[in-house]
């Protein structure tokens, strides 16, 4: 039942990401930046497909995925198309990752320690829902600051 319940979450939160990545004006106002805001949305963005693919699709999945969190806030310019792209690799990632696991599979151990702790593999990916939902907020927030309305 967690299974597909984090599926459905995902899926929902996945789409707003790219409906938020899609709704920027130009693809160059993706990576702007100022004042407090050193992180534009086109980084958020490539640090999402990043740690979602890396923690469902090569941990738990086996994908061969190779993550470089660096690279993910040092990136510029990257095509909107591109990071639209990633978002649905990182769908398919987690799709083919929930399918693959029981709800039995959730109360295991995550297989690495990621805080400093074990934790069950349910709360790990429940935690990752609400990293994904924080970092969205973000993005929200910086596309409507660029755009002067609070729509």
């Amino acid at each position: 039942m967690l299974t597909q319940i984090l599926s459905e979450l995902y899926q929902r939160d996945l789409s707003r990401l790219k409906a938020e990545i899609e709704a920027y004006p130009t693809e160059e106002s993706l990576w702007v930046t100022g004042g407090d805001i050193i992180n534009p949305a086109g980084n958020l963005c490539l640090h999402m497909v990043g740690n979602l693919r890396h923690f469902f699709g090569a941990v738990l999945n086996g994908s061969g995925y190779v993550r470089d969190r660096d690279a993910e806030f040092a990136t510029k310019g990257v095509s909107r198309a591109d990071l639209l792209a990633g978002v649905d690799a990182a769908i398919a990632d987690i799709e083919s990752t929930l399918a693959n696991l029981s709800d039995e599979d959730l109360e295991k151990t995550y297989p690495i320690e990621v805080f400093g702790s074990p934790m069950t593999t349910g709360f790990f990916l429940t935690h990752l829902a609400t990293h994904l939902n924080w970092h969205l907020g973000h993005i929200n927030y910086h596309r409507r600051l660029l755009a002067g309305s609070g729509s």
